[in-house]
């Protein structure tokens, strides 16, 4: 990262001088300012963060987020460790998920058998709907 200008006197004399709460810190050589600037980086918008989040809430493996987000799997597990996101241990159900249109989403809604016996979320994806639900797990 190189850093044009000094921003209290504009100078061009500038230099590292070590790292403070994980960002590089300068010193301007002309005027003695020490200063830091933000990370550049690519940002991922919120609502990703939250979505991710929640799915993961809902037991869904950091790989299927991936796929059905389209971001890293690294990331999200960075977000859950930066949240302190702990997902609740429960064996006796086991969750599974479907993404559908919305015409797909009414068929699956109307149907009773497909609401007997699980619990279920349903959240929006864009243009698509993931439906998550909890079956019991059969023994036998």
């Amino acid at each position: 990262m190189k850093i044009a200008n000094c921003p209290r006197c504009k100078s061009d004399q500038i230099t590292k001088s070590g790292i403070v709460k994980d960002r590089q810190r300068f010193l301007c050589k002309s005027c003695r300012y020490y200063f830091s600037v933000e990370k550049e980086g690519k940002s991922i918008d919120p609502y990703y963060v939250v979505k991710a989040l929640q799915l993961h809430i809902e037991g869904v493996t950091y790989r299927e987020i991936e796929r059905i987000l389209g971001v890293s799997h690294v990331s999200v597990m960075n977000w859950v460790k930066k949240y302190r996101i702990k997902a609740p241990e429960n064996y006796e159900y086991r969750p599974t998920y479907k993404v559908y249109t919305h015409l797909e989403l009414i068929t699956f809604m109307s149907n009773p058998q497909q609401l007997k016996n699980a619990g279920m979320m349903v959240t929006e994806l864009g243009d698509k709907y993931m439906v998550i639900k909890w079956e019991r797990l059969r023994s036998g």
